[in-house]
């Protein structure tokens, strides 16, 4: 059977970088290679693929098979099925057994983090606030200081492993000797053996409680922003630091305020003839009520603009202003005086008014609309 292209194995194009072939390779190599893939077949892709990487990383032997291709007497395997040295057996190591580094599990170690969403309402988010919330987490066994051995005892190192909570497995394989690495079954990756355990934890080290943290919430923070509050989350391991709590913010909507950055939007009604004549109308604000002159012939759409009413930026960037959009009500009802008048006031604007035609009030509805 012909072999297939080095380049079509891979999955790469001829101009393909360095990089990008070893890309390719370590990726399929993670995919087929035998200790992770017992399907029928894989090993034969495993060699093939790990053929086609010995000649395209090597400089010399591309440079021959871009030119002669497979027909090159000096192109092959590369030292046969066994030969490991200089092809990228160390690549292999690194993605399954982290290349080889043995962590020590009785080292110290930083505890979990924590994740709480506090739903705010909208004002407590623009003004800030101080409050404590209660979270549940495990904390370090005072009974046995951690350990998880019963007082006046302590843990034995697990004589399977030597303390290192790790197994070398030697195999065998086609291509030569691979040493997998596995948890300890006898002291399942902990590096220790405790004999008798602490009565509180149950061997644990660690016991869940329920924290009060006190939390100073700053003026301006906004919706999906959180908090980072260091040293409140998980117990650490072995005598390591804790963890930290972030503090994820959820702002509830307001009925007449609406967020936009740091400004404040919000729409305010305006009667027709408030709209036609002009007027001094009072808007709420986030600090209180503030009037606003709205000149006459006022257009629905219209904004007026507050300055520093709205939010102060949360990062101390200054504050916002508040945006006042305006929207004039078409009346649903009129009085039959109401009605002689527009009618008057349509003819006054040159308008020929017809008062049994519903297209009258219908456009005046759209005048109203600013239409």
């Amino acid at each position: 059977m012909s072999k297939r292209d080095y380049y079509e194995v891979l999955g790469v194009d001829q101009n393909a970088s360095d990089d990008e072939i070893k890309k390719s390779y370590r990726k399929l190599a993670r995919k087929y290679h035998p200790d992770v893939n017992s399907e029928d077949g894989a090993e034969e892709k495993f060699k093939e693929v790990k053929e086609a990487y010995d000649t395209l990383s090597d400089p010399q032997k591309k440079a021959n098979y871009d030119q002669f291709g497979h027909a090159d007497p000096n192109q092959g395997f590369g030292g046969g099925a066994g030969d490991f040295g200089g092809s990228g057996f160390g690549d292999i190591f690194d993605m399954f057994f982290g290349g080889g580094a043995r962590r020590d599990p009785n080292a110290p170690r930083q505890g979990a983090d924590l994740q709480y969403t506090m739903t705010l309402e909208f004002k407590e988010s623009v003004f800030g606030k101080d409050t404590d919330i209660e979270i549940p987490r495990e904390e370090t066994c005072e009974t046995c200081t951690g350990s998880g051995a019963k007082p006046g005892t302590s843990p034995d190192t697990c004589g399977r492993c030597g303390g290192s909570g790790q197994l070398n497995i030697e195999q065998s394989t086609p291509f030569g000797r691979v040493v997998n690495r596995r948890v300890c079954d006898q002291c399942e990756g902990a590096g220790k053996i405790i004999k008798e355990k602490c009565k509180t934890c149950q061997g644990a080290g660690k016991v869940k409680k329920r924290k009060t943290v006190h939390v100073n919430i700053p003026a301006g923070i906004d919706h999906g922003q959180q908090m980072r509050q260091p040293g409140h989350g998980e117990a650490g391991l072995n005598g390591g630091p804790p963890g930290d709590l972030f503090i994820v913010i959820n702002v509830k909507p307001h009925e007449f305020f609406e967020r936009d950055g740091d400004d404040i939007r919000c729409e305010m009604p305006l009667t027709f003839s408030q709209a036609a004549l002009g007027d001094e109308i009072e808007v709420p604000s986030l600090e209180g009520k503030v009037k606003i002159k709205v000149p006459a012939g006022t257009q629905t759409g219209r904004s007026f603009r507050l300055r520093s009413k709205g939010v102060s930026n949360v990062h101390g960037r200054g504050t916002g202003d508040q945006i006042i959009s305006v929207r004039v009500i078409t009346p649903k009802k009129l009085s039959d005086r109401q009605k002689e008048l527009l009618k008057e006031f349509a003819e006054e604007s040159g308008e020929e008014v017809d008062e049994h035609s519903s297209n009258f009030f219908e456009k005046v509805k759209r005048a109203f609309r600013g239409e």
